[in-house]
């Protein structure tokens, strides 16, 4: 049993520790109501501009570069991951996922470049990957104008055939508990509305026939030309912010948890301790009782 100086200072470390994690989880908490509020703010605009889309694609004799699908020779994956850890499995799981794809795609004989959002992302794939492009501290000071220079630097060689497709994997939010990675292709635009995003179904339903009649002037083409890259850039402002929500969502349960677990160990070395004290007493007495026992 170990002794009760060892044991005093293991509580002491612990009580640090929690502290610690405690204040974190209040510094996450606080990031989490700001992000999450400017998410839910995002994605009614970035909803509808896509039922805009695909209200327009989906009309007869529509024809535009981004919507062209090129067998795929070269293609870019943009990760987006965090800017630091102890933020539980957020990070791995963008990691593990884009990996899959990464051998997905490279088994079918593409050549895959990545694009890096977040550091750690950067860190892990700069030994594992070809990174051709690290976006620095883009999530910590996440605007519209920066995630539109990202944009327009990929759409560039899009429209140059230097890519033949543009994927994304991110996190995307769903609670302060629950995140779901994503593998999007944003780049050729597909008219397929994604599996499970209700939001996009719910409002292009709605949407279906809005511009059934409609005269677009000067012509489908050149709304088209404004419609979709300015889609392309709102999804990946919303991905953006769907990372940086899911990142402190996941900081706060992880620093809850780790709060919670330190608690639990401070009782359980704080019985150890009594029972280590309460040992030692019994010992000094039994040694006083004997001790008197053998003077008599």
């Amino acid at each position: 049993m170990a002794n009760l100086k060892d044991i005093r200072k293991r509580i002491g470390s612990v009580q640090n520790t929690r502290q610690i994690t405690r204040a974190m989880k209040m510094v996450a908490a606080a990031k989490l109501r700001r992000s999450q509020d400017a998410i839910l703010n995002a994605r009614p605009y970035a909803y509808r501009i896509y039922a805009i889309f695909l209200s327009l694609a989906k009309r007869e004799g529509v024809v535009h570069p981004l919507l062209v699908v090129r067998p795929e020779k070269k293609v870019r994956v943009v990760v987006l991951a965090g800017e630091r850890g102890l933020c539980g499995s957020y990070n791995a799981n963008v990691f593990k996922e884009t990996q899959r794809f990464l051998k997905t795609k490279q088994a079918e004989g593409v050549e895959v470049a990545l694009s890096c959002v977040g550091k750690k992302a950067y860190d892990f794939f700069k030994k594992h990957a070809n990174v051709v492009k690290y976006h620095d501290d883009l999530l910590g000071k996440a605007s519209y104008g920066r995630v539109v220079a990202v944009a327009d630097e990929i759409l560039e060689l899009y429209l140059k055939e230097e890519l033949d497709a543009i994927y994304l994997v991110y996190n995307e939010f769903k609670s302060a508990i629950q995140q779901k990675v994503t593998t999007e292709r944003l780049i050729p635009v597909s008219t397929n509305v994604p599996d499970g995003v209700v939001g996009i179904q719910r409002i292009a339903a709605n949407d279906g026939d809005r511009f059934k009649d409609t005269l677009f002037e000067p012509s489908k083409e050149a709304v088209l030309n404004e419609v979709i890259p300015r889609h392309f850039k709102t999804q990946l402002f919303r991905a953006v912010l769907e990372s940086i929500a899911s990142e402190h969502g996941a900081r706060m349960s992880a620093m809850e948890n780790a709060t919670k677990n330190a608690s639990e160990m401070i009782d359980s070395l704080t019985l150890e301790y009594n029972k280590a004290r309460q040992a030692s007493i019994t010992k000094e007495l039994m040694e006083i009782v004997g001790g008197v026992e053998a003077m008599r």
